[in-house]
């Protein structure tokens, strides 16, 4: 058996290296493909270096440096010209070119029998595509079956959120919140629907999952109204073109959903592991076995959210801080809203502990 299984492995990562090795090949040659002009730089040469200082004494270096390239696809397919590029150092807002990067051109036009052209960014369709495909090869070699599931799952679930996306933006005078608290809905019960079967243990999960999420943002709402937003600051989201507010209801709801399943998720395997070791485990034994286990891995949970939230504005609260901006104003800008969302999924953690070991407990627990 053991041979059999290491046989299956074995094919299967073969088939995986032959379909890894085409798709590298195919997104590589890929250009005709699209619409937008597409070149490879056949030699990149710096031309100009200069030091720049803003009124904060940032210093920073502005280089430009001359492509030669060759179009890819479009008309001009195999033409040769040269354009310019111009860079900072940091590399914060544009980035620099080498040889043998391929990129997207604009207002690409021929005046005066000659090429003239603007270099828009990378085509990163070979690397987002490898990464893919190593994403999906791990997951089937090291968990087969749950792997596949667990697979299957995140793509329906990215299906589901464009389909939201497109409802939005085409019914905009509905209320953003509950597009995707129905969304939020499907994404619990199609990830643990394909992942744990139509089971008890998938049941719990559910259940403690949505009523956790629902009361822990139905309460944050009521506070927000009642203390009149102050200190939340949805000024700071940026490009929203609609009622800012259900949407970062609905962001939140989204963020609180996936930490509250990952909590439950856990505390229920283990609670059906301990009744299959003791089948003639009670009631009791298994809810306060859930709270235990709960209160391990709630600590680690919610620091692993707050690392997350600080990684997602450090960049953007550094920028802040560097022009000149005080700490308190470039908490509100960059982090308040990131931490009421913290705060709310905390709340969602903390909640989910007796609500999924009451959930598994009745289920599986045996009554005296």
């Amino acid at each position: 058996m053991n041979w059999q299984l290491a046989g299956w492995r074995k094919r299967l990562l073969g088939l995986f290296l032959v379909v890894g090795v085409a798709l590298w090949f195919f997104m590589g040659h890929n250009q005709r493909l699209y619409q937008k002009p597409i070149a490879r730089v056949e030699a990149a040469q710096t031309v100009k270096t200069t030091r720049v200082k803003d009124q904060f004494e940032n210093v920073d270096y502005q280089i430009t440096q001359r492509l030669k390239l060759r179009l890819l696809n479009g008309t001009y397919r195999g033409k040769r010209l040269t354009v310019t590029n111009t860079y900072t150092k940091s590399q914060g807002l544009d980035q620099a070119y080498k040889k043998g990067n391929q990129v997207f051109l604009t207002q690409l036009v021929k005046k005066h029998g000659r090429l003239t052209a603007e270099v828009s960014g990378y085509k990163r369709d070979r690397p987002l595509v490898m990464l893919a495909w190593l994403v999906m090869m791990l997951l089937i070699l090291t968990l087969g079956t749950a792997g596949s599931l667990a697979l299957a799952s995140v793509l329906l679930n990215v299906l589901l959120f464009v389909i939201a996306i497109e409802v939005d933006l085409k019914f905009q005078d509905w209320n953003a919140f509950w597009i995707f608290a129905i969304l939020a809905l499907c994404f619990a019960a199609a990830s643990l629907v394909i992942v744990l079967g139509p089971t008890k243990k998938m049941l719990a999960t559910l259940a403690a999952t949505i009523l956790a999420t629902a009361v822990a943002v139905g309460l944050s709402a009521l506070v927000i109204t009642w203390t009149g937003a102050r200190g939340v600051y949805y000024e700071s989201m940026q490009y929203v073109t609609q009622v800012p507010r259900p949407l970062f209801l609905a962001e939140t709801l989204l963020g609180s959903l996936g930490a509250v399943m990952d909590e439950a998720s856990d505390i229920v395997a283990t609670l059906f592991e301990l009744k299959t070791l003791d089948p003639d485990v009670s009631f009791g034994q298994l809810f306060w076995s859930g709270r235990n286990v709960g209160k391990s891995i709630m600590g680690p949970l919610v620091n692993v959210l707050f690392m997350i939230f600080l990684a997602d504005t450090f960049t953007s609260a550094l920028m802040y801080l560097k022009n000149g901006n005080s700490l308190a104003y470039t908490f509100n800008m960059n982090m308040s809203l990131g931490t009421v969302q913290s705060l709310i999924s905390g709340i969602g953690i903390v909640l989910a502990v007796p609500l999924v070991s009451l959930f598994a407990a009745i289920l599986l627990g045996r009554r005296g």
